[in-house]
């Protein structure tokens, strides 16, 4: 049995025929041939029960629609070791003279195809990427392999902190957290390599989500503390912001209003002035007042807070247009925030709105959200 598959399909509240009409719906879009609808109705259940095998290009295509790597949905496949067949001794030779030639030029590249990535996550969400992640992350663990100088691993390790602590929020808005969970180890291990302290303590306090959504909020707490100690001295001011807003939603979420209105006031007293939100040390950092805003009002929702709905409708007005999945969130919190006053036909309204967005980017971490709203209306 798939159960793999099965799980996945469930997690985004659909149905087997939905997952059939979401195949065709892809399908068309990018002019792939797939079987009719009554054979597709056969080919899902037979999947899920085990009688039938992923065939390489259904696989493909489902990768595509539920964010999943091959692994997730076969199995673990080993990877082939290039010193134990023939003539291992010169492939493996080969593969370090290959990583030796990597220049600056090429870690910029790297770079730069994680920006490209960032960019379509944060527009499109991250369902769709699955497989150019995978490949890029794949591209940068085998350069750092093969790599045998310090300075030629450090700035590829570098590249792959970023890359992997990317891949693994992910993988974690589309549900799948032992994923999300190794590879912010991949980017730990990274950054350590690559002596990048910002870089450390940013894949630890995001870490620290996956334990938190795993019902470990203490533990979730505790580490994100722990990444601001690991950072030190050596954190910017923006990313020093960014982990005392996360300290302060991590508080909420352990019931810790007192800390958390004080992280909060730490996260508005580190952050730079201006409109600039792009951290120029820590690119995977967006924040200025308008997100943090929006940040305080998520975090006073959670605590129940009646100051929250103003702080959501600020920024709500201010939200940038590209932060689609941001958005879902916005709106989930103004539900929250409406809820908790008894409001039940405005948070119904942001619910709804909510759906819409999610079902853009397929984003699980929200519609779970979303139903456990529901079930309060």
């Amino acid at each position: 049995m798939n159960a793999r598959l099965q799980q996945a399909r469930i997690a985004r509240g659909w149905s087997q025929e939905r997952l059939v009409r979401e195949i065709e719906r892809h399908a068309r879009q990018n002019l792939l041939d797939v079987a009719s609808t009554a054979s597709l109705r056969v080919y899902v259940s037979e999947w899920e029960n085990g009688r039938r095998t992923l065939s390489k290009r259904y696989a493909a295509l489902l990768r595509a629609l539920l964010g999943m790597t091959d692994a997730e949905l076969l199995g673990e496949r080993a990877k082939p070791d290039p010193s134990a067949s023939a003539g291992g001794y010169d492939e493996l030779l080969s593969c370090i003279d290959s990583a030796r030639n990597v220049s600056m030029t090429m870690v910029t590249t790297f770079m730069d195809q994680t920006e490209l990535l960032r960019t379509m996550d944060r527009q499109m969400g991250a369902v769709s990427l699955v497989d150019q992640m995978s490949g890029h992350l794949a591209t940068l663990e085998d350069a750092l392999t093969f790599a045998v100088l310090p300075g030629t691993r450090r700035p590829v390790a570098r590249a792959l902190a970023g890359a992997a602590t990317l891949a693994a929020w992910q993988a974690l808005d589309v549900g799948a957290v032992q994923r999300a969970w190794r590879h912010y180890e991949l980017g730990k291990r990274a950054a350590q390599e690559a002596e990048e302290p910002m870089y450390l303590a940013h894949a630890m306090a995001e870490q620290a989500y996956v334990l938190c959504e795993a019902g470990r909020s203490e533990m979730a707490l505790a580490l994100v503390r722990d990444a601001q100690r690991t950072g030190g001295q050596h954190l910017s001011p923006r990313l020093r912001a960014w982990l005392f807003a996360a300290e302060a939603e991590l508080c909420a979420r352990a019931a810790k209003p007192e800390d958390c209105r004080r992280a909060l006031d730490m996260a508005t007293e580190c952050l730079p002035a201006g409109q600039e939100a792009r951290d120029p040390d820590m690119l995977s950092i967006f924040l200025n007042a308008g997100h943090l805003t929006r940040w305080r009002g998520h975090v006073l929702a959670l605590l129940g807070d009646d100051d929250a709905v103003n702080s959501l409708y600020n920024a709500l007005d201010t939200m940038d247009p590209t932060f689609v999945r941001a958005s879902s969130g916005l709106r989930v919190d103004l539900a929250t925030a409406h809820l908790a006053r008894a409001e039940y036909a405005q948070a119904e309204e942001h619910l709804r709105q909510a759906r819409l967005t999610v079902s853009r980017t397929g984003s699980v971490r929200y519609r779970r959200r979303i139903e456990q709203l529901s079930q309060r209306l």
